[in-house]
């Protein structure tokens, strides 16, 4: 992929202020301008996002309706009331309800947990789900990470005499549903300065306020925060504000003393005994408790994350990474095939989105190979495929564009939709999905801008070898973690040389590895460029060339770093 290179040097204020503000914290001004640009401008800003604290997480008492809610919870318990934790079969509805459901059954054993089945029910709440809470005497249903447009099954349920708490975050429509409270920061009529929870973080806080609300110690929640970031991860929701708190003592948790289901899939992973970034849980951890609802039912994952004999919960996971092992096959052949069609249909005319679809496609996959076609292309993409007489589908999108906005646009086409900016689901009627197509595909060239569908490297520092020093390195780690709003520091260094010793490797030699140097000292650097093969030539030449890469820890040699190369180009002649 041959992408744009944005870079835009500090202005001369920015460069004062960075030289300032790295004194007072022994760092080096070009990592100080990365505070900056970052909105991070005083000493006390610099230190509360270094040392993100616990006691800054928002009182939870002022997201709308969590009094309602915590009230209807301390009822049920006190009436004795069956109580059903439901979620969604991703990774943050399984981590939300696991966290929900191990917190209360410390002080509640009339509790039950329920998953729907991707394939027989659906997303979201099912009547098959309330018919089983109904059956099995639940008087209250805490449903986490969906719910916000089940207005029709909260109504039939309340008919039922079961009353539903929602915990979502999940774009609402202006109607709401029938439910006792309502939790979701993206409420219109809601204050909460926050509204960009994860599900599982609007479950933290919900059990948050019942701590507080029956004198339970805060620290009781502490082991619970694991689930946080690991969902805080796999949603990909913004790594800012009172989700950085969530994760940074999330990923300690998870690093020092992870829950025996997690503490499994490390293993299983392959992770044991390193250092656990938010990328160990989108590549590795996420994929594992997301398989058993892609590709049978969610409801393996809970039991697997509320676990409390390690033996067990090993087997468990072994069985969880042989659906994840399936999962890639499939998804490795519908990308392929959607690969294709793409191709032929840009041989034909370009077009500003991506809307693909087969009867035959796996529907627990289609989320994968959205956001796959979304990396290669660089363009919104929905995937979908048929079930009985619908389509289900999945939305993912680029920097910039609501995908969410683009498939509301065309509502009246849709039986049901939601989701976010960046990700969203949908059903239809499978005969409308071609005019659902073409609506979506002429919304999306109406607003969606040139520069967003033009793959970009956007270069937050230009380098020399000789600046990547190990305090360098260390002060860059204090950034962590990592994800959307605060991505990872990418740098460039121009008119590097291949050393005489890179080559290709993998298994089909598609990626680079990398010894190289620059004129301005004399270090060798290691460097991977993962997918670039094509380079390769270029670089053997012994002509000059930049790079843009991240800094990470060599895991093959302790103490040393490793370039992760995203981009090469040659240098321009000066």
């Amino acid at each position: 992929m041959h992408f744009k290179w944005n870079y835009t040097p500090s202005t001369s204020e920015q460069t004062n202020a960075a030289k300032e503000l790295g004194e007072k914290l022994s760092m080096s001004p070009t990592l100080a301008s990365l505070l900056i640009k970052r909105g991070i401008n005083t000493e006390s800003a610099a230190k509360r996002f270094f040392r993100p604290q616990l006691s800054d997480l928002i009182n939870p008492f002022l997201m709308k309706d969590m009094d309602i809610a915590v009230d209807r919870l301390n009822d049920a318990m006190g009436r004795k009331e069956r109580i059903m934790i439901y979620g969604d079969y991703d990774v943050d509805g399984c981590t939300a309800v696991a966290l929900v459901y191990k917190f209360l059954r410390q002080f509640y054993s009339n509790i039950d947990y329920y998953i729907p089945d991707r394939y027989e029910e659906g997303y979201g709440v099912s009547k098959k789900g309330i018919d089983y809470a109904k059956d099995t005497n639940v008087r209250l249903i805490i449903i986490l990470d969906c719910g916000i447009k089940a207005n029709k099954e909260i109504m039939y349920a309340k008919g039922l005499g079961i009353d539903f708490i929602i915990c979502d975050h999940h774009v609402p429509d202006d109607d709401l549903p029938p439910a006792t409270a309502i939790l979701n920061p993206k409420r219109p009529d809601d204050t909460y300065p926050f509204k960009e929870l994860c599900g599982c973080g609007v479950g933290f806080k919900f059990m948050q306020a019942f701590a507080k609300n029956n004198n339970i110690p805060f620290s009781r929640l502490i082991p619970l925060l694991d689930f946080c970031a690991v969902s805080i991860a796999a949603d990909l929701v913004p790594v800012v504000e009172e989700n950085r708190i969530l994760a940074f003592h999330g990923l300690k948790q998870l690093n020092q003393n992870p829950s025996i289901g997690l503490k499994a899939i490390i293993d299983i992973c392959g992770l044991s005994g390193r250092e656990l970034s938010m990328s160990d849980i989108i590549f590795k951890i996420g994929p594992r408790i997301n398989a058993s609802g892609r590709m049978e039912n969610g409801c393996e994952s809970v039991n697997l994350l509320v676990e409390r004999d390690l033996p067990s919960a090993l087997l468990e996971a072994k069985h969880i990474n042989e659906y994840n092992e399936k999962r890639k096959d499939v998804d490795r052949q519908m990308t392929d095939e959607a690969n294709q069609i793409v191709e032929r249909l840009e041989s034909q005319k370009h077009q500003n989105s991506i809307v693909l679809y087969d009867e035959n496609w796996k529907k627990g996959v289609i989320g994968i190979v959205a956001s796959r076609l979304t990396e290669i292309y660089c363009r919104p993409t929905i995937v979908l495929t048929k079930d009985g007489v619908l389509a289900t589908g999945s939305a993912r999108s680029v920097a910039g564009f609501d995908i969410y906005s683009a498939i509301k646009s065309c509502s009246d086409l849709l039986i049901n939709f939601g989701g976010h900016t960046y990700a969203a689901g949908l059903t239809l009627n499978w005969e409308d999905v071609k005019a659902f197509r073409d609506r979506l595909q002429k919304y999306v060239d109406e607003h969606i801008l040139p520069e967003q569908t033009e793959p970009t490297l956007d270069i937050d520092a230009i380098i020399d070898f000789k600046d990547i020093t190990k305090k360098l390195h260390n002060d860059l780690k204090r950034f962590a973690p990592f994800g959307p709003g605060n991505p990872k520091p990418l740098f460039c260094t121009k008119n590097v040389f291949d050393f005489g010793t890179s080559k290709v490797v993998g298994r089909e030699q598609e990626h680079i590895k990398l010894e190289l140097v620059d004129s301005k000292s004399n270090n060798v650097m290691n460097g991977i460029a993962f997918g670039q093969s094509e380079s390769a030539r270029y670089i053997k030449s012994k002509r000059s060339f930049d790079i843009a890469y991240t800094i990470e820890d060599n895991i093959f040699k302790r103490g040393a770093v490793q370039l992760q190369i995203e981009g090469i180009r040659p240098s321009e002649e000066d």
